[in-house]
């Protein structure tokens, strides 16, 4: 019998290639997105959920309970990019920036675990970041929202134990998506403090996206994460320098570290 997938924000990206990835694997896979009538995709299901309006996500959990029966592997992928200097972003992206990276993958969880209690099975997956380990300048509101769900993961891996439902994070590095398109980029204040430095960053982190790793790897990791009995709580993935800057972290004192990343920044 196959296993019942449901990976949100699986229109592009990280997530639509998790999505082809385990279809071509023999799963059962249902990807959401906010407008499924905007994609030709006829590997998977791809179903209309924002993941920030919390009917959406009641509505399309029960119906593929309601098709299927069960949902064996919640894939919490869906996201968006913030950046911005923290003085002059706006409460409002701030409030948007953690509805979509944190409490809606909150929701979609706690929507899934009653199923998955009753079938005595469930794995949940949640994409966050490699940043959510570290600040980075003009960054900071996205490794808040991706740090909080690095947290948030391990407190439902414990609680979520005793019942066979397994919890896993897996933190990516840089990878080709269509990420930059959708990035919410706070607007600089006329006259800014900020705006020599925050162009100069964004053009950096633009150029780390455009030529970064194919999600495919993130893909496949997936897949070997499903096939083990007994997955690590946390996965790293990216190029070396992404991963061994936290482990950097947690070895220099902290002024050094920033000098380090404030440097990295600036190319």
């Amino acid at each position: 019998m196959s296993k019942i997938v449901l990976v949100t924000g699986a229109s592009s990206g990280i997530g639509k290639s998790i999505a082809l990835y385990l279809s071509s694997k023999g799963f059962k896979v249902y990807g959401t997105c906010r407008d499924p009538k905007k994609y030709d995709i006829i590997d998977f299901s791809l179903l209309k959920c924002d993941i920030t309006i919390v009917n959406q996500i009641k509505d399309v959990v029960s119906f593929v309970l309601k098709k299927e029966g069960r949902i064996d592997i919640l894939i919490n992928n869906a996201g968006i990019g913030i950046t911005g200097p923290l003085e002059e972003t706006s409460e409002s992206d701030i409030k948007f920036a953690f509805e979509t990276n944190f409490f809606g993958p909150i929701n979609i969880i706690k929507e899934c675990i009653p199923s998955m209690r009753k079938q005595e099975t469930g794995l949940v997956i949640n994409i966050t970041s490699v940043m959510g380990y570290f600040a980075m300048p003009f960054r900071g509101v996205y490794s808040a929202t991706k740090s909080s769900m690095e947290i948030i993961g391990e407190a439902f891996s414990m609680e979520l134990n005793k019942f066979n439902i397994k919890v896993v994070n897996i933190a990516p590095g840089d990878f080709k998506t269509n990420i930059i398109s959708r990035r919410i980029n706070s607007p600089s204040v006329p006259k800014s403090s900020y705006e020599k430095d925050y162009v100069k960053s964004i053009n950096s982190a633009n150029s780390h996206v455009n030529n970064a790793l194919s999600p495919i790897i993130i893909s496949k990791l997936v897949y070997k994460i499903i096939n083990s009995k007994n997955p690590k709580i946390h996965y790293k993935v990216g190029t070396f320098i992404q991963k061994f800057s936290i482990i950097l972290k947690r070895l220099l004192p902290d002024r050094l570290f920033e000098k380090i990343i404030l440097y990295y920044n600036k190319n």
